[in-house]
């Protein structure tokens, strides 16, 4: 017994000290060419390693440093560098017959810099292709019958890891850069002529999320961009603004979230999902959306034109419906649209959330209870500077906590009218026009039963800062005879006499005001000068030109009429 245990402890010291000694007896720098030359045809281009050592224990071979050229097209820096590379190999063939049979490659904080050109080809489509030939072969490389063709012979290897990179995404016309951190890839059964599984996983700027799952190949040599895909994609959290898809400077921003399908073939790909944009801030001096947007979406896209088309998808706030279709094109560094958006009968109620993330907040204590809203709106550009126009419609809508009589009250005191703590909308139209630096609104007409008809437009800018120039046409109106109020501009104009003479004269008194502040303190101050002057001379000439009888002594004629007027506001003439 005592023997065998003998035996047996010689026996394991000896594969210890095999195990210690055998990696300096195998010269395994001589597969250093080897490895270099294979890997650089596979790729197209230029591959260099460290010094090399061998792990018996681990079955690998390990080099300190990697490098991969990139295409001198783009840059003369390298396309990846790695701290280590271990290269697992079988070890008897390595060990009795000196032959490198690898069974496994690891790539330890790798570091990938992707390019764009403004033609929107990549740096690394043309990896793997046949128009970039293989390095000379040196003295020491592989013994003949080796490749060293243009042609990219076909490599195996069963498991192909890449650890905590890092990859930096770019364009070669600026200096702008967006990092992409603990990037790890994982792929088995790798080749360049057959399909793989590979599963990708990365954290965003920002400090988002990103998973692929799904199979890849046969390589594209021709572009390697056009490399066949079938994934599902997850994304969490993409920070908008730090990936350079809006405009960070201008405040503006938001988070998706994405869960699709891609299916890449012959150069074409298509995506199915949904994408949940939250916190979005769309115009500057906006603030972020309290609900989210979901889009259901499709689409198709061309990767040699670098475009593609958006099927009919929806959009989603809460239960209002919209639907959009457009297309995209990318351009260097840019992605650019041009998508149509509709929506009919959407419950304003549900959209009241998201408007502050267009600039549009609503006055301080009031909310949107009923109504509905119809949209269609074209929205072009690209994503960091985006350019809306179209129509907006509000019906039957009734904004709940606002006295529209008492925060016009000087334009109240001309009519003595009451509007109530709620204001009840019958219609409000407007034209519209949106950048991320504010917002336009033409054509606006608002029919409001307790006052009359709001028209006019105007702008709200980056500050959130209102210039509207309105006029309000109340309804039965003081200049219109029976029935008028007897306070107000009664009380400055007298009653009024005689008949409209001018048949263009509608009923109704328009009274012009402009609306300053903000969207959430808004400020009705009465227009008594220039356009108001015009509008108000006009209103009196539907009486003839006068008031209390043309032509009687102390009449009020146009001209007067403005000064008195200015004189109700306590507010000079211009």
């Amino acid at each position: 017994m005592g023997k065998t245990l003998r035996y047996i402890i010689i026996a394991i010291v000896a594969i210890i000290v095999i195990l210690l000694v055998a990696p300096f007896l195998i010269p395994v720098n001589k597969f250093k060419p080897t490895i270099e030359e294979k890997a650089s045809a596979a790729l197209g281009r230029k591959v260099q390693v460290g010094d090399l050592s061998l792990s018996l224990i681990s079955g690998s071979i390990s080099a300190k440093d990697l490098s991969i050229g990139d295409d001198p097209k783009f840059s003369p820096s390298p396309f990846l560098t790695a701290k280590s590379l271990s290269v697992g190999v079988e070890i008897m063939p390595l060990i009795f017959s000196k032959t490198l049979n690898v069974t496994g490659i690891t790539i330890d904080e790798p570091q990938v810099t992707l390019l764009r050109n403004p033609a929107g080809q990549w740096n690394y489509s043309s990896i793997g292709g046949s128009s970039n030939p293989a390095p000379a072969k040196s003295a020491g490389s592989a013994p003949a019958g080796s490749s060293s063709s243009s042609s990219a012979p076909d490599i195996s290897v069963s498991k192909l890891e890449l650890k905590d990179g890092k990859i930096i995404v770019g364009s070669t016309k600026s200096d702008k850069r967006s990092t992409y951190d603990h990037v790890n890839v994982t792929a088995s059964d790798v080749s360049m002529n057959s399909k793989f599984p590979l599963t990708v996983s990365a954290s965003l700027p920002g400090g988002g999320e990103f998973k692929l799952d799904g199979n890849a190949g046969p390589l594209d040599k021709s572009d390697s961009t056009l490399t066949p895909l079938d994934a599902k994609i997850h994304v969490g959290s993409l920070d908008l603004a730090k990936t350079g898809f809006l405009d960070p400077s201008l405040g503006l921003g938001g988070l998706v979230d994405l869960d699709s399908t891609i299916a890449s073939q012959n150069g074409s790909a298509e995506t199915k999902g949904t994408l949940k944009l939250s916190k979005a801030l769309l115009v500057q001096g906006g603030s972020p959306a309290g609900v989210p947007a979901v889009i259901d979406y499709a689409t198709k896209y061309d990767l040699k034109k670098n475009a593609g088309v958006i099927h009919p998808s929806t959009v989603k706030i809460g239960s209002a419906v919209a639907h959009i279709n457009g297309t995209y094109e990318s351009e260097g560094e840019e992605t650019s649209v041009n998508v149509k958006l509709n929506g009919e009968s959407m419950p304003a109620k549900d959209l009241q959330a998201f408007l502050p993330a267009i600039g549009v907040n609503l006055p301080k204590g009031a909310s949107l209870n009923a109504g509905t809203l119809n949209t269609n709106l074209n929205i072009k550009g690209p994503t960091n500077k985006l350019v809306t126009d179209g129509t907006i419609g509000l019906f039957a809508a009734k904004l709940e906590g606002f006295d529209l009589g008492s925060k016009m009250a000087p334009i109240s005191a001309l009519t003595g009218l009451k509007t109530g703590k709620d204001l009840e909308i019958e219609k409000l139209t407007t034209n519209v026009h949106m950048a991320p630096t504010g917002l336009k609104a033409d054509d606006f007409n608002a029919v409001l039963p307790a006052l009359g008809t709001l028209t006019g437009g105007g702008t709200l800018d980056s500050k959130n800062n209102l210039d509207f120039k309105m006029a309000a046409t109340i309804t039965g109106g003081l200049l219109g005879g029976a029935g008028a109020p007897a306070n107000g501009i009664g009380s400055v104009l007298g009653a009024v006499s005689g008949t409209q003479k001018n048949s263009n004269c509608k009923n109704g008194t328009t009274i012009p005001f402009l609306i300053q502040g903000t969207a959430s303190e808004p400020k009705f101050v009465p227009d008594v000068g220039g356009v108001a002057a015009g509008l108000l001379k006009s209103q009196l000439g539907c009486t003839g030109g006068s008031l209390l009888g043309a032509g009687e002594k102390g009449a009020t004629t146009p001209a007067n009429a403005v000064e008195a007027l200015g004189g109700l506001f306590k507010k000079k003439k211009p």
